[in-house]
């Protein structure tokens, strides 16, 4: 593969600039997909890697950036569970138009996967699974005879009515998420229904969570701050202060704690910057707080609930910090985590 672009090529756009510094960081993690269907790529710092411009792979999978000038980077927090733990992204939006898929809503053979990642895969049949996610296509990708016959006998039948589903299981075939920002592609094998997804690259495909998104009309969680005229196309999780990319709890580091404070000044929302800016000052300065800080949107609880998170990380507790959390809402997707296909 040809070396990687400059972060400093001045051609580049802001949200291409910010993609190939983080695709460079072993610490980053990636997504691309929607609720109950995502693929995730991450690698390890010593792990034998092949770059490209904006292309990182390596024998576990891979993933390949293709970012418009339309796309826009949104950087976001949100909290994670009934603890104190809260997760940390940057999404990369389209307008809804620019982001759509097919859509298919049945199995259908692509044909060979031209576009793959490696050469060594461009000969391999690509089928789309037919989930109806109009912003990725989910597909699988394969050489194996006997899965090719299965796939082929469940083509223009919905893939969770066929043997197609388990033989996915039993065959492991590659995974490869497609949006309008790229692909990622996975090789490690899928996990039984009762297993467990291996650490590094994998897929997460949850027919249940797939049909409640549908129905509400969700690419995103309602406590993620996407304006409505955009969906994510791609997601990027930049190094966490208490975890590690493959969510394992790692000793507070402030100091990744203030980069990703810096992406959300370029990045995020300022509304919600100023409110959570209001909620570290008010518990430092000793005072509880007002009704109007208390807000009722999803994205406006979730900023306060990420506020004192950190606070009890940087300052610990105090009288002030308690009579915010016993006053504050927590938004209830933290009661249903199945919510945030991002969670942990």
């Amino acid at each position: 593969m040809d070396g990687p672009a400059s972060p400093e090529d001045p051609a580049l756009a802001p949200a291409r600039v910010l993609a190939e510094d983080l695709l460079a960081d072993p610490d980053a993690s990636w997504s691309m997909g929607t609720i109950g269907a995502l693929a995730e790529f991450t690698r390890n710092a010593d792990e034998s890697v092949s770059r490209g411009p904006a292309c990182v792979v390596t024998e576990r999978g891979g993933i390949r950036l293709r970012l418009s000038d339309e796309v826009e980077a949104i950087a976001y927090e949100t909290p994670a569970g009934p603890d104190l733990h809260w997760n940390q992204a940057v999404a990369f939006c389209l307008p809804v138009a620019a982001a759509r898929r097919s859509g298919r809503t049945v199995v259908t053979e692509i044909g060979p996967d031209t576009d793959a990642l490696r050469p060594q895969d461009t000969a391999d049949i690509l089928f789309d699974l037919g989930l109806d996610t109009p912003s990725v296509d989910a597909c699988v990708r394969t050489a194996d005879p006997a899965l090719l016959e299965v796939l082929r006998d469940a083509e223009g039948e919905q893939l969770f009515t066929t043997p197609a589903a388990a033989a996915l299981v039993e065959h492991r075939p590659h995974r490869v998420f497609l949006t309008a920002a790229g692909r990622v592609e996975v090789y490690t094998p899928i996990p039984p229904p009762e297993g467990r997804s291996p650490l590094g690259p994998h897929t997460h495909l949850l027919p249940h969570l797939l049909a409640r998104a549908r129905a509400e009309g969700r690419t995103h969680p309602p406590t993620v701050p996407i304006p409505d005229d955009l969906v994510p196309v791609a997601h990027v999780y930049p190094p966490h202060p208490s975890a590690d990319h493959l969510g394992r709890p790692l000793p507070f580091d402030p100091e990744r704690l203030m980069a990703f404070q810096r992406l959300l000044d370029a990045f995020g929302d300022p509304v919600l910057g100023v409110l959570k800016a209001g909620v570290v000052a008010a518990v430092r300065a000793g005072r509880g707080p007002r009704d109007d800080e208390l807000p009722r949107d999803p994205a406006g609880r979730a900023a306060v609930s990420v506020a004192l998170r950190q606070l009890a990380r940087t300052d610990g507790s105090s009288a002030a910090f308690h009579t915010w959390r016993s006053r504050h809402r927590e938004p209830p997707e933290l009661l249903d985590p199945e919510g945030d296909p991002h969670g942990g």
